[in-house]
């Protein structure tokens, strides 16, 4: 599979989910997962999301920038690790705002504590389930026979 396949499976599986879970290490090294919605916009090696600032996760992310974002789509699994860092930019927040973001910033644009998380990848692992139903049932009875792992979809990491 070539790079530009697996950035294509990746933008997939981001743009077929609404929520992704964000993992930081807190101060006293603990994980925190949260989380965050999705927001429209191709893959470029960057993922964004809308956040408070300050906030637990602003808080985790100055401490130790090193992050992992998770997706689901319902039938792929995606896991970004990266490095994060909190921005201030309008032209990006103008260029990703939705009316639903409005939900959770009531001043809007204008909000005070409104501030955008970029997360970098460095790496990325999928799990693409590229097969269908009938086919993965057969290779897990095939499994359970053989005693072998059935071969249900694509599973790759990726360096970023």
């Amino acid at each position: 599979m070539s790079e530009s396949e697996d950035i294509d499976i990746i933008r997939t599986i981001i743009s077929g989910s609404h929520i992704a879970v964000l993992t930081t290490v807190s101060e006293g090294g603990e994980l925190h997962s949260r989380p965050l919605g999705v927001l429209d916009g191709e893959f470029e090696g960057s993922v964004w999301f809308f956040t408070q600032d300050p906030s637990g996760k602003t808080a985790d992310v100055s401490t130790d920038p090193q992050v992992n974002v998770s997706y689901t789509d319902g039938k792929s699994y995606l896991s970004i690790a990266g490095t994060a860092a909190v921005e201030h930019n309008d032209t990006r927040i103008d260029q990703l705002w939705s009316p639903a973001v409005g939900a959770w910033f009531p001043d809007g644009k204008d909000d005070p504590t409104l501030a955008l998380l970029r997360v970098d990848a460095t790496s990325a692992q999928f799990w693409a389930i590229d097969k269908p139903a009938v086919v993965r049932f057969f290779e897990i009875a095939k499994g359970i026979v053989t005693k072998e792992q059935p071969d249900v979809g694509t599973n790759r990491a990726v360096d970023l």
